[in-house]
Order: structure tokens, then C-alpha cells, then sequence
């Protein structure tokens, strides 16, 4: 699973307009409304690279009122979660 953060400006007077139409493209799974100088950053999980094109270029930036986008791709995912699992292997409760 290939997953990118995508940053993202937008027409501040229809934020919530906006992030629901993101958040309703496939390959998104989530979209937070943030402080700081963007106003929605989007979680974009695909399978191939090559989907990436599809889901950002192609859907996202056409959101009307997508004004500017700004993506990294992430090397490797560290998360809490993953830790507790790592930690749990081999123990029964």
C-alpha cells in the first residue's frame, strides 16, 4: 500500500464543502481540516504508484475550490497501532 499526504489550499469559505468531496474520492481515507498554512490535509492510500496520478492529479486538484495542493509520499508508516501489534506477537491473554 503506497500512501501520500497531500496538503492542500483551498477557497476558505467552503472548507467543509470541500473536504467532503475529497473525502468521497476513492483511495482517500481521511481528510483533516488543520491550522497552519494549509487548511485540509488529505490521506491517499492506493495499491500502485502509478494510481496516485489517478486519485490527486486527476480527482483531487479538481475539486472546485481546490486552490493549491502539495503531496509527499511516505517511505514507511510508524504508528501506534503497529507498534502495540508488534509488541503483542506470541503473547495470549
Amino acid at each position: 500500500m503506497i500512501t501520500a499526504i497531500v496538503l492542500i489550499k483551498t477557497s476558505v469559505d467552503r472548507i467543509p464543502e470541500i473536504a467532503e468531496a475529497i473525502a468521497a474520492i476513492e483511495g482517500v481515507s481521511e481528510v483533516y481540516s488543520v491550522t497552519g498554512g494549509y487548511d485540509l490535509v488529505a490521506m491517499v492510500r492506493v495499491r500502485r504508484h502509478d494510481d496516485l496520478a489517478d486519485v490527486i492529479p486527476g480527482r483531487l486538484n479538481k475539486v472546485p475550490g481546490v486552490v493549491h495542493t502539495e503531496t509527499h509520499i511516505a517511505f514507511r508508516t510508524y504508528s501506534q497501532h503497529d507498534l502495540e501489534a508488534a509488541f503483542a506477537l506470541g503473547l495470549d491473554e
